[in-house]
């Protein structure tokens, strides 16, 4: 695909990172030219510097032969005006913009008769409810959704006090109730991933990714980690877009403190939450973290702008006897290197954002997309279409199935009629049925390619 992506930040950044791998031709606009710079440098891309509303820059960077326009500016109203420009000026097919306002989401706003944008992503939204999920399932690393929630996916760091550790994965359906299926659908040992079987054995440390029916995840969690207590007081560091929007979301469910840097900030937001106790100070004075008995906080929160503040203020909460820490991480190296320490959970959250995006850009009929472990790995639900002669997949047995080394299929939901569809934990004798919802999980991201080329049907079909 042609695409082109304005706006070189976070957002953009990733999204480039993400295609640039699978041999799409991409542009990037930035008015920030040392940017674009540190982005060429990096990836194979083009970059046009520029003011993103602007018509002649937009024909610069070749929009009028683009298949995809993905406006990531910091500006709503600069993702807007290209959105509008894009298909009045140029018929660029789609177009998806990032919008930070709720106010811009109103779908009379978006049609095509207006600002017309075909898919808005809102990252400060999908953050919210990725962090709101994590504290429904305390010890969870992620916690995604497939199929309109029918299906979930927990990623866990394997106990010693599991039931599981030191045992086949095998043993896991002896400890299952009658009727109760699920998956280990990919693990990580030290950061690299194992491709998992029958007689793999789970150690203590592993990341583990656990997928089963929503109805019966939480029972089947126990096999890997005793049940951990459920939240119930929670302390965020930062009072910014998305420090206010997760108060907002948990303040009606848990007892929750919020600290603010700034004074006319902190009153701002105390003034739009009900319930939250808002605090002015810094998140690293462990005075304060002290007098707000930080060692009863079941979960803090460190969401501030500045990485190494996050790092800090999380790292201090830890010590200081917080039971659980997370820290907002843009820089992917730094999640990585802290996450599993002294932090529990580092979130990027480009890459949180990234999947609502990917799943507009993925070939064949790709109904999700979700990135694993900020982007080494993902786990796509594709929707199986055609026949037996005019698909590879369609009417077929798993193990019949073209095999593609680092790809697994995790679950299937078939539409049979029940609300939602039926949930199918495939074994190697499962067929594969028309309109199925097929998981599959890339323990590497140069897997996806391969995966979405086999759902695609052949042109007798189309």
């Amino acid at each position: 695909m042609k695409i082109l992506i304005l706006g070189a930040g976070q957002v953009g950044a990733s999204v480039a990172e993400a295609l640039a791998s699978e041999a799409n031709d991409i542009t990037v606009v930035d008015q920030n030219h040392e940017a674009l710079a540190q982005l060429a440098d990096r990836l194979d891309v083009r970059t046009v510097t520029g003011n993103a509303a602007y018509p002649s820059v937009l024909r610069e960077a070749g929009i009028e032969d683009t298949d995809l326009l993905v406006a990531v500016t910091q500006s709503d109203q600069t993702n807007l005006v290209a959105c509008k420009i894009a298909r009045s000026l140029f018929s660029v097919t789609t177009r998806i913009a990032r919008l930070r306002s709720p106010d811009l989401l109103d779908p009379v706003l978006l049609a095509n008769e207006n600002f017309a944008v075909d898919y808005a992503i809102c990252p400060e939204q999908d953050i919210t409810e990725y962090i709101a999920k994590l504290i429904e399932f305390p010890g969870a690393l992620q916690v995604l959704e497939f199929a309109n929630g029918k299906v979930t996916l927990v990623g866990v760091r394997a106990k010693q006090d599991g039931l599981l550790v030191g045992q086949p994965i095998r043993a896991m359906r002896a400890h299952l109730p009658p009727g109760v299926d699920a998956r280990i659908a990919a693990i990580f040992r030290e950061h690299q991933p194992v491709d998992p079987d029958g007689d793999t054995v789970i150690e203590q440390g592993d990341e583990v990714f656990l997928l089963a029916d929503s109805q019966y995840i939480r029972l089947v969690l126990t096999e890997l980690r005793r049940s951990a207590e459920p939240v119930k007081r929670v302390m965020i560091a930062g009072g910014g877009n998305i420090g206010l929007r997760v108060a907002r979301t948990l303040e009606e469910r848990y007892e929750v403190k919020l600290i603010e840097v700034d004074r006319r900030r902190a009153e701002t937001i105390a003034g739009k939450l009900s319930r939250t106790l808002v605090l002015h100070g810094e998140a690293t004075d462990e005075t304060l973290l002290s007098q707000e008995n930080i060692d009863e906080i079941d979960m803090f929160l460190a969401l501030t702008n500045d990485d190494e503040d996050n790092i800090m203020a999380a790292s201090l909460a830890k010590r200081l006897g917080c039971k659980r820490v997370l820290a907002l991480i843009n820089r992917r190296a730094y999640a990585d290197m802290v996450q599993g320490g002294p932090i529990d959970i580092g979130m990027s959250p480009a890459q949180v954002s990234i999947g609502p995006l990917l799943t507009h850009v993925r070939r064949g009929d790709v109904a999700r997309v979700h990135s694993l472990r900020r982007g080494a790995a993902e786990a796509l639900e594709l929707i199986a279409h055609g026949d037996r002669k005019t698909s590879k997949v369609v009417g077929r047995r798993i193990d019949e199935l073209p095999k593609i080394r680092g790809a697994h299929i995790g679950a299937i939901v078939r539409q049979d009629g029940t609300v939602g569809g039926r949930v199918i934990i495939p074994h190697h004798d499962t067929v594969i049925a028309p309109e199925d919802h097929v998981i599959v999980f890339c323990m590497r991201k140069r897997e996806v390619a391969q995966v979405e080329k086999l759902f695609q049907v052949g042109f007798q079909f189309l």
